[in-house]
Formats: C-alpha cells, structure tokens, sequence
C-alpha cells in the first residue's frame, strides 16, 4: 500500500481587509493632529504663573526679533486670525485693521500675544494699545513656565 503524498500548501495572506486598515489609519491621524497657527520661533519671557491653555481658532499676534541676513536684528510682526497660518503685516496699523476685522464680528474672540522677550517694552505697549484701540477685549499673553531648581 502507497501512501499518496498530500499537495503542499502556499501560504496566503488575505489581503481584502488592508485597504479598509489604511483608510482608519488616515483618518485617525487625521483626526488627532493637531494645526499650528504660529511656528515662529520666539524666545518667550519666564513666568510662575500657572499656565492656562489657549482656545481653540484663538487669533494669534506675534512680535518677534529675528536676525536680518547682515546679521542686524530686525523686529517682525506676524497676525493669524486662528484658522490659517500666520503671515507677515508690515506695521502696527495694519495689525490694527487685522484686529477690527476679528472683533467687528466678536468682540470677545480670544487673542495670543506672542513676544520675544528681548523686543523693548515700548513695542510690547504699541502692541497692547493698538490691540486696545481696536477693541480687543480676551488677551493671553504667552510665557514660558518657569519651574523650581532642585
């Protein structure tokens, strides 16, 4: 009596389920990142206070000293309304018209103020009287938390 040798049998991967796997991948990272308005790199002054978490489509007003290409400084104001990315505005009056525009609508809509923490304080007043005048009522000044040595 001969024993039949059986077929020999390949190895199969179903792969009918792999398009539905990436398809919930994409809309979970999609889901879970999160946009940033400002990624202008600010050295931030320190505070103890607590920090308080910036809400979101928050407007975001950034003064910033950047280093020009003759190696001077030059001082950069940035304005993001919080739904796109921010974009350079020549002066303090053109922040101003940016301003009025967001609080013409809300007066209430919350505003990040971001400065270096080497720009002089009579360019941090500009900025808080023009923010005034065009009728900003929710500042957040952002900081660095400062934390305990030891």
């Amino acid at each position: 009596m001969a024993i039949h040798r059986s077929k020999e049998v390949q190895a199969y991967i179903p792969t009918a389920s792999m398009a539905d796997i990436a398809f919930l991948l994409i809309i979970f990272f999609m889901v879970t990142t999160v946009f940033q308005v400002d990624k202008t790199p600010v050295n931030l002054p320190g505070s103890w206070m607590r920090p308080t978490e910036i809400p979101r489509k928050a407007a975001f007003v950034v003064l910033a000293e950047l280093t020009s290409g003759a190696g001077g400084k030059e001082l950069v104001y940035k304005f993001s309304a919080g739904i796109d990315s921010s974009h350079v505005v020549p002066d303090t009056d053109a922040l101003y018209f940016e301003v009025i525009n967001i609080t013409g609508v809300n007066p209430l809509h919350p505003f990040v103020i971001k400065i270096d923490k080497d720009v002089k304080y009579s360019e941090v007043d500009e900025i808080l009287d023009t923010m005034r005048r065009a009728g900003a009522q929710d500042l957040i000044l952002m900081t660095e938390q400062l934390t305990v040595p030891g």
